[in-house]
């Protein structure tokens, strides 16, 4: 609490609530019951809602009030294809440019991965996955990349989850990320790229069958005629 300011408290509370899905996407937040249920007044969820909109988990509609984000299937598809086109050059310099050390520590990201997706811990391995991806761009050393990278897996994150709860999804996750490690550490830029972009668009397809499969549980059951 010394350290951190009470806004930022209410907005971390808040993507938590959003991610794991207590406060279902497309629905609205209201400042008051909010803020009765977090136990502060009105203007720090106010200032939480401003940093939510900019990071783009809610939108703020003129006149209707604040909601939490729906990311449309075709506008997840241009963020991940945008993704796939950065994360392909991140390993291509990575490749290039890594140490001994940084190696050391991927490879020990990665085994913690390897843990949680052994005990099929979805919300362990998602923040897990989340940080290691943001560690790979942050070792890339280029500032802006890594803003823009910021913003557009933050969308993501509205249906990674359901993506990676898939039966099978995470120890193939897990997969992916010991390969990524292990052709940057093998100093090929080529591979390590085409590793990176092919694990992005494999995130895609978990993604697509997620919402698929959610599509059809939704359906109504039909009555078979007599």
């Amino acid at each position: 609490m010394q350290s951190t300011s009470l806004p930022t408290l209410v907005q971390r509370e808040l993507e938590r609530l959003i991610l794991s899905g207590d406060l279902a996407a497309g629905s609205k937040l209201n400042e008051t019951p909010i803020a009765e249920r977090l136990g502060v007044s009105r203007g720090p969820v106010r200032e939480a809602f401003r940093a939510l909109q900019e990071s783009g988990l809610v939108r703020l509609l003129k006149n209707r009030g604040v909601f939490v984000r729906e990311l449309a299937p075709d506008e997840a598809d241009e963020i991940y294809e945008l993704r796939a086109v950065l994360d392909e050059h991140v390993g291509r310099r990575l490749a290039r440019s890594i140490s001994t050390a940084e190696v050391a520590e991927l490879r020990n990201r990665v085994a913690a991965m390897e843990k949680r997706a052994a005990s099929n811990d979805v919300p362990g391995y998602v923040v897990a996955n989340l940080d290691f991806h943001d560690r790979l761009v942050e070792l890339a050393g280029n500032r802006k990349l890594l803003e823009t990278y910021r913003r557009l897996v933050n969308e993501l994150r509205l249906v990674r989850h359901a993506a990676l709860a898939q039966v099978g999804a995470l120890p193939l996750s897990a997969r992916e990320h010991r390969d990524i490690v292990d052709r940057i550490a093998a100093g090929k830029p080529a591979a390590a790229g085409r590793a990176l972009h092919d694990h992005v668009t494999g995130g895609r397809e978990r993604m697509h069958r997620a919402l698929e499969s959610s599509q059809q549980s939704a359906r109504p059951l039909r009555r078979k005629t007599p």
